[in-house]
This record gives structure tokens, sequence and C-alpha cells, in this order.
């Protein structure tokens, strides 16, 4: 198995081992939490600069890699539903647009159509990313000690500006993910409309 699968993979295991930081409590458990999801999202984007720039690119990677991301992403986003952290209704948004463009892609597919990814679909992942790790330092940075708090009295990541950021980032991530879901959808719209 060369080395993006691998790291493809272990992004699987990264994620549950994600998802056990943010539901048993222990101390500095959120801390823990944003650990893993960062080393998660950095395997996200090492497997496909390795495997484009050494043309390892395998169909187990095509399937997995996508599959890997979408997993991390949407399973952090229920978490936080579950730890009171984000309201249902925004995460519905998330999974409802990545079960429609997996469908999407599906049914080009069973037509022999490879459906490119596109450029406001990187940057919805980006915002998605950077909302979870928004979240994630939100709740975890109060257990940094001198550097959650601030040093010599100057607040680094004190309230209220980390909570007024991870609550924008929620807010950009939810409406790019919105925003190019729908232009996904209209744009390949031949591909499920001849049939109407």
């Amino acid at each position: 198995m060369n080395l993006p699968n691998r790291l493809t993979l272990g992004r699987f295991v990264l994620t549950a081992f994600f998802l056990v930081a943010v539901f048993i409590s222990f101390p500095g458990h959120d801390t823990v939490a944003l650990l893993f999801f960062g080393a998660a999202s950095l395997t996200d984007y090492f497997d496909g600069k390795i495997a484009r720039r050494d043309g390892l690119i395998t169909n187990f990677g095509i399937l997995m890699d996508p599959l890997a991301d979408k997993i991390l992403i949407c399973s952090a986003f229920i978490a936080f539903v579950g730890r009171g952290l984000m309201p249902a209704w925004m995460v519905v948004i998330v999974v409802a647009r990545e079960l429609a463009i997996t469908g999407l892609r599906m049914l080009a597919s069973s037509k022999n159509l490879v459906l490119a990814a596109e450029g406001y679909g990187k940057h919805k992942t980006i915002s998605q990313i950077t909302a979870i790790l928004a979240v994630l330092i939100s709740v975890s940075h109060e257990s940094w000690g001198p550097l959650g708090i601030g040093i010599f009295g100057i607040p680094l990541f004190g309230v209220p500006w980390v909570e007024r950021f991870s609550e924008l980032a929620k807010w950009v991530a939810v409406m790019l993910t919105m925003f190019s879901g729908f232009l996904y959808l209209w744009r390949n719209r031949a591909l499920y409309l001849e049939d109407l």
C-alpha cells in the first residue's frame, strides 16, 4: 500500500480518536480532540499532494480519499450538535449537501462520466475545516494556561473574539456549503433532469 493510501486510512483512525476525545470527558479532552482533528486535516492535504506529485493515484485513493474527508467533516459537525456547540439545522445543510453531491457523482459514474471537483468545493472544504478548528479552539483554549487566557494581561485566545470568530466561521462554512452545492447541482442538472 502506498503512502497516500496509508495517510487516507490514517484519517479514518484519527477520526475515531477525535470522536472519542470529543465525547469522553478527561482533563484536556477538547485540546486532544483539536490535535486529532488537526492531524487528520493534514493527512487530507498531504495524501493528495503526494499522490499527484509521485503519480500514485489509485482506484482505492479515488474512492476512499473523498469518503474519509466526508466522514471526518460530517462526524465533527454532528458531534458538535451532540455537545450543543452548533445548531442542528446548520449540520443538516452540511450533511445534505454532501449526500446530494455524492449521489450526483454516483449517477455520473453510472453513465461513465467523471465530475471534476470545482474551486468552490475546495473553498467549502477549507471553510468547514476552519469552522471546526475555531469551535475546538473556543472550547479548549481556557485549559492552555497562560497561552489560552493571555500573557501579561494581553488576551491571545480569550473571550470574546475567539467565540465571535467561531460563530462567524460556522456561518461562512454553511453559506459556502449551500452555495457550492447549489452551483454543482445546477451546472450538472442535465444528468438528473434528462429523464423528466
